[in-house]
Parts: structure tokens; sequence; C-alpha cells
């Protein structure tokens, strides 16, 4: 396919890659991969940074044949790795099955999600990725690869977010579950106070709990409670924290509710409440960029008083910032991986230079609670600090040049990583 001006889903990447490639079959994957000397797979574009960026060829997934088979004695599902989990989980749903989390996007696709580290929330709930129990992957000899938990030296752990730097994902194995209904409520402005104090009670009272802040007077402007319907409904009396119910649906951010799941505590399918917008709509506003570090669960609290002064900084740039939490994960470059966390999500307007500031100013301010950038959104972190926060890196770059030694999947963005 010849090049043309493409860019990423927030319009702040330009892909310079010389042509797109788009393969029908895991053969042509194969045979695309074997003969071409640079390639990067490109996932739903969803990511803010240059992770999928390359000056030689992309290749997407989105026209190899869907799939979707159960095994139901071993409760898992294998899906193509180009599937969206919008795909999936209508699939999966359809058939009486459920994965047990699911992002706040359903737009995006099964293996980008998992190369990244993407999460959803939920004190139990681990990354996206956790719920992989295998994949096949084409290495750069074209070979089709299979890694699962028998696969020795911790190698599933390690592929489990790739960064696509060990080849690219086909299939994708992940642990399923009967399917299950939530129910949505959302809080509005509950106070700074009630947030501090509260803060561990709060977010493991449901299921799933995410506080939206502009780090104003308003506290946490939004509480969303997602709680799974056979189990205790949720205990802490908002209300006598200050806060008060929404008498409607409500958008984190700046855009119509309508492209919101349901809210009101009216009970659905998990498909349709544990992602926060509707998969028919355009999720937020697209010019935007999005940054977002992972600290110990333990360090919330001061993580998010240390945040607060920065509000003037704020102030003019943020659309919304999402607090969430995540259980630890096994995976090496997870960004829960071995603690449980707390994530803190920024979405800013689409304003490169400003963005940059703000994101070096909340670095400089989460430094000292040991922050992990997510890896597919913007970040200041140097790759020396990268290194720090993620303690198996040199494990997993060993990893990438003993699968990959000429290169073949390397961007500049691994290359810096990786070097």
């Amino acid at each position: 396919m010849a090049a043309t001006t493409r860019t990423n889903w927030a319009g702040n990447v330009t892909y310079r890659a010389s042509r797109l490639e788009r393969p029908t079959s895991v053969a042509a994957l194969q045979q695309l991969v074997a003969a071409t000397p640079r390639l990067t797979a490109l996932g739903s574009t969803h990511s803010f940074n240059e992770i999928a960026d390359t000056d030689a060829v992309q290749v997407t997934l989105a026209d190899l044949p869907p799939l979707l088979e159960i095994d139901a004695d071993r409760r898992v599902v294998r899906v193509a790795a180009g599937m969206t989990h919008a795909q999936v989980a209508a699939g999966l749903e359809a058939r009486g099955w459920a994965l047990a989390n699911l992002a706040s996007l359903p737009h995006i696709s099964v293996a980008g999600a998992v190369a990244t580290g993407t999460h959803g929330s939920g004190v139990r709930n681990p990354s996206l990725a956790q719920a992989v129990v295998g994949l096949e992957v084409v290495r750069a000899s074209g070979d089709l690869v299979s890694v699962d938990a028998s696969t020795p030296d911790g190698a599933l752990d390690a592929h489990r977010v790739a960064l696509g730097a060990v080849g690219i994902v086909t299939t994708v194995e992940l642990a399923i579950e009967p399917t299950f209904q939530v129910a949505t409520t959302v809080h509005l402005d509950l106070p700074w106070d009630a947030v501090t104090e509260q803060f561990d009670a709060v977010v493991s009272d449901a299921y799933s709990v995410s506080l939206f802040t502009s780090f104003d007077d308003r506290g946490a402007r939004q509480v969303w409670t997602k709680h799974r319907v056979v189990e205790p409904a949720p205990s802490v009396d908002l209300v006598a924290l200050g806060a008060r119910r929404a008498d409607g649906p409500v958008h984190p951010g700046e855009n119509d509710a309508a492209s919101v799941t349901e809210q009101g505590g009216v009970p659905g399918p998990w498909s349709e409440r544990l992602p926060h917008f509707r998969s028919t709509f355009e999720p937020s506003t697209g010019a935007e960029i999005q940054a977002e570090y992972l600290v110990p669960a333990s360090s919330a609290v001061p993580a998010l008083e240390a945040l607060r002064p920065l509000e003037p900084v704020f102030a003019p740039l943020l659309i919304a910032a999402e607090v969430r939490t995540i259980a630890a994960d096994t995976a090496w470059l997870a960004p829960s991986s071995g603690r449980q966390s707390v994530g803190l999500h920024f979405t800013f307007r689409r304003d490169a230079a400003a963005v940059a500031d703000a994101v070096e100013r909340i670095e400089e301010v989460l430094a000292p609670f040991d922050p992990r950038p997510h890896w597919g959104k913007v970040s200041a972190a140097s790759v020396e600090r990268l290194h720090e926060a993620y303690p198996r890196l040199d494990d997993f770059s060993a990893l990438a040049r003993d699968v990959d030694p000429i290169g073949r999947f390397r961007n500049a963005f691994l290359a810096r990583l990786l070097s």
C-alpha cells in the first residue's frame, strides 16, 4: 500500500512508515515478515507515543480473519490478535462467557492492549495482560511459534507485555469465566478530605471503581462504582461523606453522555458495563494526548496530595484525570508488575508543547513514589529511569536480542529503550 499521511487516533503522532501492509492470512504475514528488513505492528492506533511508529513498514492485522474459539473445559478463549475487545466481548457474552475485566475503551485491539500493559480498574483485577494464558507469535525468521505456561524460562510472563519487540502476535488465548452482570452508579463531588481519609475504603468497595478529578476544589468530581451484582452491595455511603448521587448519565470528559455505558445502577452484562464507553461511539474528543503513571497502592494518597498544587498547570489543559486501582501482575513489563498499584491517568488537550511541560512537572512531583509510565502514553522518563522503574527490563532486552538478533522489529522507540 502506498504511503499516505496517517496519524494515530488522537492525531498527535504522524506515522512515518514508508507503507502499511495488510496481510489477509497468517501465512501471508509470515512471508511478509521474512521478506521485510524492518517492520512494526500497528494495533488500533490508540497509543499516544511512537511505540507503533517506524520509518520502515507498518503492518496491521485488521484484515486477518476473525477468530473466537472457546474451550469450555479449560475456560479459555482463543482470539485473533487484531480483534477489538468490543468484538471479543460481544462474542463471549453471546455464548455465556466473560473476561474478568476490560479497559475503559472497548475499541482497542486485544494484542495492542496486552502489549502495552493496558488495564481496567479494581483492587482484585490485574492488567488485561494477566488474562493471557498463551499466544502465537511470528518471529523475525517468519516462523510461527507458540508460547504458554509450559514454555521454559518464564517466557509467557516475558511475552504478555512485549511492546512489539519479540515478534508479531497473531492469536491470543485468554482466561474466561461465566458471564456476570454489573451495575454502575456515579456520585459527584466527593470532597478531598473524604478522598484522602477514605481512599482505601472507597476504591475497594466494589468490583471496579474509578475516581475522576481536575485537582481543584471539587475533589473527586465523579466516582464511578461498578458493582458485580452477585457480590455484596457497596457499603461506603458516599453521600454521607459529602458527595451526591448523579441524577442522570455523565461523561468523565467533555463529550455527550450518550457515549458512556449505562449508569444509574441498572444491571447489565459485564461487556456493556465494565468499559466506560460504548463501542458504537467515539469515546472522547479525539484531539487529545494521554499520560499515565502507576504508583504503589500505598503511595496513592501522598501522590494525589503532591499533585494538587499543579492544579493551575492543569486548569487550561486537563480534560480529565482518572484514578484507578490495579492488582499486581506477573508480566515482566506490566506497569503493575509485582505490586498492588494505583494508576494516575491524565487526558490533556492536544497541545504538545504544553503537555510536554505538564508531564515533566508531573514526573518531578511523582518521583518519590517510584512511578511507572504506561507504555502507550506520553512520558518524559529517560531510558535510565525506565530501567529503574521496570526491574526486568534488562532481562527483556536480552530476550528481544535473542529472538530478533537482526533487529527486524526494532523501531526508534525500541532502539532507545532496549539499547
